[in-house]
């Protein structure tokens, strides 16, 4: 197994249809890579007592989030046979309808995503420190958002 060091995996506001295209294009020439599954969580404009989120601010303690981003990519390549992950987050201000977290794993067989996508989205959701502040449509702050 390769040695991997922590990265950061944050973005600053939405993930553009444009990055997570390029991404999934960088992998045309890794042809032993039979399969590829992607996650792609949103903002969703819900209602919370008669008010609707037009956006979440997303915030994290990025150090400690990095290295359990980390501890979880790592239990994942030991847990499933993949080629490759890649994993991203928003921080800061991200629309209703905007992409805020992006999840892609590759391997030589479907079988191993499928099951890959779901245990990482579990255990980022269980595990690691982000916060995400919902923004109503009614409130008067302006909010500086990246599109």
């Amino acid at each position: 197994m390769k040695d991997r060091k922590p990265k950061s995996v944050f973005i600053e506001g939405p993930i553009s249809s444009e990055f997570i295209g390029d991404s999934i294009a960088k992998h045309q020439s890794k042809t032993t890579i039979g399969a590829h599954n992607i996650f792609l969580g949103q903002v969703r404009a819900d209602t919370l007592e008669g008010k609707t989120v037009k956006m979440i601010n997303y915030s994290s303690y990025e150090e400690m989030a990095n290295v359990t981003f980390h501890e979880i990519r790592e239990a994942a390549f030991a847990k499933f046979d993949l080629s490759c992950m890649h994993i991203y987050h928003s921080l800061g201000g991200v629309k209703a309808g905007e992409i805020c977290m992006f999840i892609f794993v590759s391997a030589t067989r479907r079988k191993e995503v499928f099951q890959a996508i779901e245990y990482l989205v579990n255990e980022i959701k269980e595990k690691v420190p982000i916060f995400g502040k919902e923004i109503f449509e009614d409130t008067s702050h302006q909010w500086k958002v990246n599109s």
